[in-house]
């Protein structure tokens, strides 16, 4: 495969070694099980939320509604620390695969115009987030994981104390709406479908709005939380998407609206499968 030009904001070692790993179909075939690793903890989480609008925080129904939720229910299941380093190795392979998207410019498979430096901190981002979860999986794979509630919120409490800290919170809270917002805009464009190789049927493209509309709302609660949690000094509601979800339970008719918000995740789940078959790499 040949280097592209960066227009030298890249050096081409860069470019030519994100070139020669993405030329590997064994790492695109592991990238796309990231994919479907991602899918595979959508649907956890959107069970957990449901066993929440049924049996309540107190009832049986309790455990975190986030990726943390999701990785400490497959630990807890037999062959729990394999699936875990599977899932792992998949999230990993899928952020080296954004991470050359970033330096390259343009999807790896694909011949096109580079993009703009500010155009690359999507799929930089993207690599950061599945690094991330493919770091709490080999933790919980290992018997270490912690809850990502727990972790938010004590780093919440630290950057509390300090005006900075608090400034650096609502940052991250307005950065969380935003993405909340452009997976709203996104599901309900249906700009996803730019996502996938070929045609598809109307099946496909409900499950995509509805899980996209539904995971930027519920990542837009969040990131209010955040927002308002600091403003008050309370830790507890900024730690992230459990306490979005938590809270949306404790609202009026807040069955109903956890209930909606499982499908919703589990719909985005779905996708990711969808994804992980076809879609644009």
């Amino acid at each position: 495969m040949a280097v592209r030009s960066s227009g030298g904001s890249m050096p081409r070692s860069l470019h030519g070694a994100a070139d020669r790993a993405t030329d590997s179909s064994a790492l695109e075939k592991l990238a796309r099980a990231g994919f479907a690793a991602s899918g595979v903890l959508h649907l956890l989480v959107a069970f957990i939320i449901a066993r929440l609008a049924f049996l309540g925080a107190g009832a049986g129904g309790g455990g975190n509604a986030d990726q943390s939720g999701a990785l400490a229910t497959v630990a807890g299941q037999t062959g729990g620390a394999v699936m875990l380093w599977v899932i792992a190795v998949g999230l990993v392979a899928l952020g080296l695969w954004y991470l050359a998207e970033a330096i390259l410019g343009s999807k790896p498979k694909e011949r096109g115009e580079d993009k703009t430096g500010w155009k690359r901190l999507k799929p930089l981002g993207l690599a950061v987030v599945n690094f991330a979860i493919a770091f709490s999986a080999a933790r919980f794979a290992m018997g270490s994981g912690q809850s990502n509630a727990q972790q938010n919120a004590g780093m919440s409490a630290q950057l509390m104390q300090s005006g900075w800290g608090k400034a650096l919170l609502i940052a991250i809270g307005i950065g969380v709406v935003a993405v909340g917002a452009y997976h709203v805009y996104k599901g309900a464009s249906e700009k996803f479908l730019d996502e996938l190789r070929g045609s598809h049927g109307t099946s496909v493209t409900a499950i995509g709005v509805t899980g996209y509309v539904a995971k930027g709302i519920v990542l837009g609660g969040a990131g209010l939380l955040v927002i308002f949690a600091t403003l008050k000094a309370d830790p507890a509601k900024a730690s992230g998407l459990d306490a979005a979800v938590k809270t949306l339970g404790e609202a009026p008719f807040g069955k109903f609206l956890l209930i909606a918000a499982a499908a919703g995740i589990a719909a985005y789940g779905l996708y990711s499968f969808v994804r992980s078959r076809y879609g644009r790499m």
